[in-house]
């Protein structure tokens, strides 16, 4: 494993407010981050917004605004609500920044020098929601984009072009030597087989129909087109090409870095096919992994702000609490296939894991503790029942099997894991029965390591979600009394360590939703986005 992780969301289009679908993408990455920092690794997470290009200019003119007034506004609101689900981003980098836009001039210039970039004339099927141009091929008999599905038009303009076709094998092979590169591989095949084979088209990489851009030094009337200027994101914000460079030479040319890019299906081709080709134009290492998230749903559609068909998710986290917000994204939906919001699914989701499993285990431990040991936990002993060793191997089992997922970005499945180790808790207690042990004076030492084994699954659980559940896991340990030595995740190894700590029995971690009533509070809160 590698000493250092750079992780990156797609940035994102500040066209309209965020929805649940740009959350869903930031508050997993986030994840990530915080498990990695979690385990004592070094991680760098960079989120950010995609600030230029026509349809930026055209939604600012038509309320009246000028561009640059336009995403600031929408901006603040990414960011109020990052702050809300509590990300813990690095740094959030805007394509308007000078920082940027200097590195994305110096990047053209580089390419040109290289003879990587050409002036030529573009006349084909142009896509006005994507701001891009398609072959004839592509757009098929319907003449429809095919990231999108909306109609196309022709357009013509004199426009610079990046040599795409010339460095079609590179890829071939990054894809071939780097099974990881690009997953789920699904996409993988789709990169080569809708886009690589049936004959790969120089990419424009430059624009004169509209002025909302990073203008090309070299040529008057010209801004980088926006996928060029978009993807440096990437290298700029770890600054690239300027004086102060220290955290590209650290979190990209040290090879002990691991550089994970997450991004949605939809710009896919960009970050897969044209972005490692500008890396190697610029003699740069290619990211280690290029991982695909699935789409947010609505009733089987995309959630998109151009459908109008989203969720706010401000609403949500003020009434259900940024914990709940934070695991249904996590957990509900499969980490790289596609899934839906419903409020049914929701409900039900938290009711079953932080209501009924984790909540409850919790509180049922705690109140079994005052009541049989005047709220002090027993200290560790082993094989007191025949359950206790059964249940020490499965939480050691979960922990290896939780990190295995983790680092593999198979963040639903090791989530998974830690709800099964709460569940397997709830069954210890009906295995062991500690409302009979208590009966009998003989058998204290048993009830005194089955509330042991109870607290220390707990506490494994707890520092298992704590990338998740920034507030309850915390909670958790405070209820339980945890020492600050012990709050530290390499403990979680030694099954047995907390112990001989009186309780601080508190309110339920979460508290039981009435489906009805939440079901329907949610949807007016879908209803009052139309």
């Amino acid at each position: 494993m590698k000493k250092r992780f750079y992780i990156t969301t797609p940035i994102y289009y500040p066209s309209a407010k965020p929805h649940l679908g740009n959350a869903y993408c930031t508050v997993l990455c986030d994840i990530f981050a915080r498990y990695k920092r979690l385990r004592g690794f070094d991680c760098f997470f960079l989120t950010g917004t995609d600030e230029h290009g026509m349809k930026i200019e055209k939604n600012a003119k038509a309320v009246g605004k000028d561009p640059q007034t336009f995403v600031d506004e929408i901006v603040s609101i990414f960011k109020k609500l990052w702050e809300l689900l509590e990300i813990s981003n690095d740094d959030y980098i805007r394509t308007t920044e000078k920082r940027h836009t200097d590195v994305v001039q110096k990047v053209f210039s580089k390419l040109l020098e290289k003879g990587d970039i050409y002036l030529g004339e573009y006349e084909g099927w142009y896509c006005k929601e994507c701001e891009a141009f398609w072959t004839e091929t592509q757009v098929g008999k319907e003449h429809l984009c095919p990231d999108c599905h909306r109609p196309v038009e022709t357009a013509k303009e004199e426009a610079y072009f990046y040599k795409a076709s010339k460095h079609v094998d590179e890829i071939l092979k990054l894809y071939n030597d780097n099974p990881k590169f690009l997953t789920p591989e699904s996409r993988k095949n789709e990169m080569i087989n809708t886009f690589i084979k049936p004959g790969l088209g120089d990419l424009c990489v430059s624009r004169t129909s509209f002025s909302w851009g990073v203008p090309v030094r070299e040529r008057a009337g010209h801004v980088v087109y926006v996928w060029l200027d978009a993807l440096t994101n990437y290298i700029s914000a770890l600054g690239y090409g300027s004086d102060n460079d220290s955290l590209f030479k650290k979190y990209w040319e040290d090879e002990e870095c691991e550089i994970i890019h997450v991004l949605g299906a939809d710009i896919t081709r960009f970050h897969a096919i044209y972005w490692p080709m500008f890396l190697k134009s610029l003699n740069l290492r290619m990211p280690d992994r290029e991982f695909v998230h699935g789409l947010l749903m609505m009733k089987d559609e995309k959630m998109s702000k151009s459908k109008g068909n989203i969720i706010n998710p401000f609403p949500l986290v003020e009434r259900y609490g940024v914990d709940s917000i934070r695991y249904y994204l996590a957990r509900e939906i499969n980490f790289g296939s596609d899934g839906s919001f419903t409020p049914q699914q929701f409900v039900e989701r938290i009711n079953a894991d932080l209501v009924n499993s984790y909540g409850n285990l919790l509180n049922r431990t705690l109140g079994m503790i005052n009541k049989y040991f005047d709220g002090v936990v027993p200290l560790y002993q082993s094989d007191a029942t025949p359950f206790d060793k059964p249940l020490e191997d499965f939480a050691l089992s979960t922990i290896k099997m939780y990190e295995s997922l983790f680092d593999d970005l198979k963040i639903t499945d090791a989530l998974a894991c830690v709800n099964e180790l709460v569940n397997r808790g709830n069954k210890y207690i009906d295995e062991t029965m500690p409302w009979v042990l208590a009966k009998d004076e003989s058998k204290k030492d048993q009830l005194a390591s089955v509330m042991n084994h109870l607290v220390n699954v707990i506490y494994i659980a707890s520092m298992l979600y704590k990338p998740v559940l920034t507030h309850a896991s915390d909670e958790a340990f405070n209820q339980l009394n945890v020492s600050e030595d012990l709050r530290t995740y390499n403990k979680i190894y030694e099954f047995g360590c907390v112990g001989g700590q009186k309780i601080n029995k508190g309110q339920p971690l979460f508290p039981r939703l009435d489906a009805e009533e939440e079901i329907k509070q949610i949807q007016i809160m879908m209803s009052e986005n139309h």
